[in-house]
Formats: structure tokens, C-alpha cells, sequence
């Protein structure tokens, strides 16, 4: 028997409302209230997420971040920026002692992203997970060079022709694992690199020279442009397959949805969790 699973595809929310459903449903999940879920959604308006550990002031650049009238929020989970425009966004919500779940973070990085691997495959692409090789990629991980998350894959990344195509981030509260993550179906660079901080001209040249080498969107490895239905689709799919499970639709109940209201007001509207660091 397939375990089922809760599926909730929100379509284009706010920010703010965006990360505090995922920490609603990592909440819900560890009080047993609700099953393993996985939900896709958007952004409107279009988002620079940042990592909980980052640094506002020394690396975002906030003008050009209102220039573009995007959404600014923090993260409950960790990692680097992340332009929030023309991808399909995904969490998993899983307990840590779900059965066949690894118990380090990397293992079970990889097992929930074989979802995604199977996306990937279904939309005709040879995915692959990126496993740093030499020591200099090890060492690269433990001390980023810049803000941007899709600088370089990490460890069990998904990469296509040796380029990155999804940028995830996971955390850990109460016995639950979050993790959600970027599916670019299209990519604007010029506006990406404008949102961060760099010591000089020169040096966000060259970072965005490496970037092309480094990260790519769906669309432009394939001759005929994907939707973001189509993406849906595919990754729907591609979760049932990678997890073995059966995904079944689900609709937050107006209790459930005011306690999303709540959170997101309380912590991802207010300005001193935003800009805490």
C-alpha cells in the first residue's frame, strides 16, 4: 500500500503567507493533525527570499528590491537569496522518523529531492544529483563567495549538463522536516544580481559571469518552452514516483487558514523578524 500523502497547490500567494503555510503545515504535522504534505505555489507579488541567517544590511541591496517592486521575506529555513519570479516553489513537510527517512540532513536532502528527479526526467530532462567531488567544492560549500543561492549546487543539488536547476533549503522543528526549494522555469540575471551587495563593480561581473556556468532555467535547455502547468503536472507526478506515495488533494478549513493569517502577521509581516540580522 502507497502511503497517501496531503497535496495543496496554492497557487500565487504573498509572501509573508507563503512561508508562514509552511511553518503552519510543520506545525499541524508534528501535533499529528495532518499527514506527510507536499505543496506547490508562486509569489505575487515576485519575491527576494532570504536565507534566516542572512544579513540584511551587508548583503541585500534594497533599493533595486523596491526599484522592481518585488516582496522581501526571510526564511524560516537557511540558505541564500532567492528571486522568487517565473518558477514552480515546493515544500515537503515529513517527520524526521518517517519510515525510510535517512537521519542526517544530506541522506534525507536526497531522498525527498528524488521527487524532484523524477519531475525532471517526466519533463524530458537527465537530471542528476551534484555530489562535491574535490576538496576545493567541499571547501566552497562551507564558505560561500556570494549571497545568490544558485552560486553553486551543494550537495544532492539537481543539476542538468553539469548546471544547477532547483536550489532547496530544509529545517527542523519539533521532530518535522521543512524543506522547500526553486524550480526556475525562466530566469532574468541582470535583475537577480541587482538585488545583492558586492565590494565592486568588478566582482559582481565576475559572479555573474561564473553564474551562466553554474545555474540554469528549464526553459532554456529545452527547445519547447514548459508551463507552469505542465511543470505542475510533472512534478506532481514526480513526487508520487520518487516518494512512493499517493498525493491527495487538500483544502486548509477557515480555522486553519485564520492561524496562517496569524503567523504571517506576527512574524513574516513585522519588520523585526525581516530584518533581525
Amino acid at each position: 500500500m502507497k502511503q497517501k500523502w496531503y497535496f495543496i497547490d496554492s497557487e500565487n500567494c504573498s509572501p509573508e503567507y507563503n512561508m508562514a503555510l509552511d511553518e503552519a503545515l510543520l506545525n499541524w504535522h508534528s501535533q499529528g493533525k495532518i499527514p506527510p504534505t507536499i505543496r506547490f505555489y508562486g509569489w505575487n507579488p515576485a519575491t527576494l527570499s532570504i536565507g534566516y541567517f542572512q544579513k540584511v544590511e551587508k548583503e541585500i541591496n534594497l533599493e533595486a528590491v523596491n526599484k522592481y517592486n518585488l516582496g522581501f521575506v526571510r526564511r524560516p529555513t537557511g540558505g541564500r537569496g532567492v528571486l522568487h519570479d517565473q518558477e514552480l516553489t515546493y515544500s515537503v513537510i515529513v517527520s524526521e522518523d518517517y519510515q525510510g527517512m535517512p537521519e542526517t540532513v544530506t541522506e534525507a536532502y536526497r531522498v525527498i529531492s528524488e521527487g524532484l528527479l523524477e519531475g525532471f526526467k517526466l519533463l524530458g530532462l537527465d537530471a542528476y544529483f551534484a555530489i562535491p567531488r574535490s576538496q576545493e567544492e567541499k571547501d566552497a560549500l562551507k564558505n560561500p563567495r556570494s549571497a545568490v543561492c544558485f552560486d553553486a549546487p551543494s550537495w544532492y543539488e539537481l543539476v542538468v549538463e553539469g548546471r544547477k536547476v532547483a536550489g532547496s533549503a530544509q529545517t527542523r522543528q519539533k521532530g518535522v522536516i521543512l524543506q522547500h526549494g526553486s524550480i526556475i522555469l525562466d530566469i532574468d540575471e541582470d535583475k537577480l544580481f541587482d538585488l545583492f551587495k558586492y565590494p565592486n563593480e568588478r566582482v559582481r561581473e565576475r559572479l555573474q559571469r561564473n553564474f551562466k556556468n553554474k545555474a540554469v532555467a528549464i526553459n532554456e535547455l529545452r527547445e519547447e518552452r514548459i508551463t507552469l502547468n505542465e511543470a505542475r503536472e510533472a512534478f506532481k507526478n514526480g513526487f508520487e514516483k520518487g516518494l512512493k506515495i499517493e498525493l491527495v488533494p487538500y483544502q486548509l478549513s477557515e480555522a486553519e487558514e485564520k492561524e496562517v493569517q496569524k503567523i504571517a502577521m506576527e512574524r513574516y509581516s513585522n519588520d523585526e523578524w525581516t530584518f533581525r540580522r
